[in-house]
């Protein structure tokens, strides 16, 4: 679909957007594929593995002002393939909804490509307080609970830029492009 359209996808060309909200886009779409080639792709600071999943929502959108098209694409065990299409038509991913595992814990949240902000955050389930305990011992759990997902998306946006700015990337394009057109 990239080649009948002649889309020039993953490119920072200003008429299209702020180079925040461009590189917001490039970041979810890359986020996508590499969680759909490998979800145990990427490492923490201290060289652990974690998972990480697009799934459930994708918010894919193309074209500007009064022509812009967006499409939500929603289902809990559905590949999306309707958004992946969108990508191969010059949509850009907007919205996505992750799932981040590690250890047998699990995140979920939205993300926006704009300007990157959480929504829905649901953090794993944490033990009811004893008796006994320390009575800031779940909140205490539960703000580590956060940074841990926070730093966890920081590796992975590290993980990115380092790929974005390196003279691997159009290789990388190239993959997603081919990612995008391949509908199983």
């Amino acid at each position: 679909h990239y080649k009948k359209t002649g889309v020039n996808y993953m490119s920072l060309s200003s008429e299209y957007g702020s180079p925040d909200l461009i590189l917001g886009e490039e970041f979810l779409t890359w986020l996508w594929y590499k969680s759909d080639i490998a979800s145990s792709f990427f490492e923490d600071h201290s060289g652990e593995k974690f998972q990480v999943y697009v799934e459930k929502k994708v918010v894919v959108q193309g074209g500007n002002g009064n022509t812009k098209e967006t499409a939500s694409v929603s289902g809990s065990l559905s590949p999306l393939r309707e958004a992946r299409f969108g990508l191969g038509t010059g949509k850009k991913v907007s919205r996505a909804f992750l799932r981040l595992e590690k250890n047998d814990l699990c995140w979920q949240f939205s993300i926006s490509a704009n300007d990157f902000s959480f929504q829905s955050l649901r953090l794993p389930k944490i033990g009811e307080k004893g008796q006994g305990e320390d009575p800031d011992a779940l909140i205490l759990e539960k703000v580590y609970l956060v940074e841990e997902c926070l730093h966890m998306f920081d590796r992975i946006f590290e993980t990115f830029i380092s790929m974005r700015f390196s003279d691997d990337w159009q290789r990388e394009v190239e993959a997603v492009r081919s990612w995008m057109t391949e509908l199983d």
